[in-house]
């Protein structure tokens, strides 16, 4: 009998920790298994897409992007072709789905439950991410798409709980108490350390508060048109690319450099340091190596990547930005590229 593939949601709102956690969940795959992760992001560069496939560069492990938009606004071909060929190439064992922060699930999740893929997946606990300290914030607490990705997880789990006080916590228990039946599972976790077994946990039919949330955002031509989304490939003899992206009353910028393009390791980590937008991710060729770059709320976490075969960098920002200004800085950055 042909069997259905276990797919979970991991959701959360920007800067929550969504791809930490995946990254956490992929170490702990059986070995005899192969895991696909489908990863959506607000921007146009695909940052978390070369973070994943960079830091999980193994056969058994397969990735896919639907960049430039919010995958639930784009949950009609530009999502289920990325999914139908991510399940053809890799006949995964287990399927992980990474939409943007800023996105609502409902679309993703009526869409993984409809006629079509009834037969292809069995759509598990969808796992919700949340930083504490965001839950005293009304930019957050008036945000339907940040509530209603709460209220639709089977499980709320609780991140970056040692950077949390003892009123983070508690604030983070009262909200989870309120919440209505069927009540979330909730988990406490460091640096997004989530435990495999989640993921087993039943998916049970929820209400979003507003499951009309999610905007239009600006999207690409070729999503328009509900064609798969083209791959960003620098044009002959140029040796960077910018794109931009706005919607939801946030903005997003990124870069994506040629492949013999290098940065100076500590000249990039300084200008990443000193932005003050919600978001700055990076992949990029250094002098100390392929390096992964995240900084949120002025703090800037780095991680080793196996391989990358360009340099990206993606700024969102919930105000406008000199675009200009941050990239003459950032091509200051850079110690070789060539001629």
């Amino acid at each position: 009998m042909h069997k259905t593939i276990p797919a979970n949601l991991i959701t959360g709102f920007l800067g929550s920790g969504k791809t930490t956690a995946i990254l956490h969940l992929l170490r702990q795959k059986p070995d005899h298994e192969t895991w696909a992760v489908l990863v959506n992001e607000f921007g146009e560069v695909g940052i978390d897409g070369a973070l994943l496939q960079g830091s999980a560069a193994r056969n058994d492990i397969a990735v896919r992007e639907v960049p430039g938009g919010c995958m639930c606004c784009v949950a009609g071909l530009p999502m289920q072709i990325g999914l139908n060929m991510l399940i053809a190439r890799s006949n995964p064992d287990r399927l992980l789905i990474e939409p943007t922060g800023l996105g609502h699930p409902q679309e993703i999740i009526n869409t993984l439950q409809g006629e079509y893929y009834q037969a292809v997946l069995s759509l598990e606990a969808t796992i919700c991410l949340v930083d504490p300290r965001n839950l005293e914030d009304p930019r957050y607490l008036e945000n339907d798409n940040f509530r209603d990705q709460i209220h639709l997880a089977d499980v709320l789990v609780a991140n970056k709980t040692d950077l949390s006080c003892k009123d983070d916590r508690r604030r983070f228990e009262l909200f989870a108490d309120q919440l209505p039946a069927p009540k979330p599972e909730i988990a406490w976790v460091k640096q997004g350390a989530l435990s495999v077994a989640l993921l087993g946990l039943p998916r049970r039919d929820r209400v979003a508060v507003n499951p009309k949330a999610h905007h239009a955002h600006h999207k690409s031509p070729d999503q328009q048109q509900g064609t798969e989304p083209i791959s960003l490939k620098l044009p002959e003899g140029q040796l960077f690319l910018r794109k931009e992206n706005k919607g939801q009353n946030h903005f997003s910028c990124g870069w994506l450099f040629s492949e013999s393009t290098s940065f100076s390791f500590d000249r990039l980590f300084s200008l990443i340091h000193s932005q003050t937008a919600q978001r700055l991710k990076a992949v990029a060729k250094t002098d100390q190596g392929v390096k992964g770059f995240n900084m949120q709320d002025g703090i800037v976490s780095v991680i080793a990547i196996e391989e990358t075969p360009d340099s990206r960098l993606e700024i969102i920002s919930s105000a406008p930005m000199d675009w200009d200004d941050f990239e003459t800085r950032l091509q200051k950055t850079i110690i070789y590229q060539p001629a």
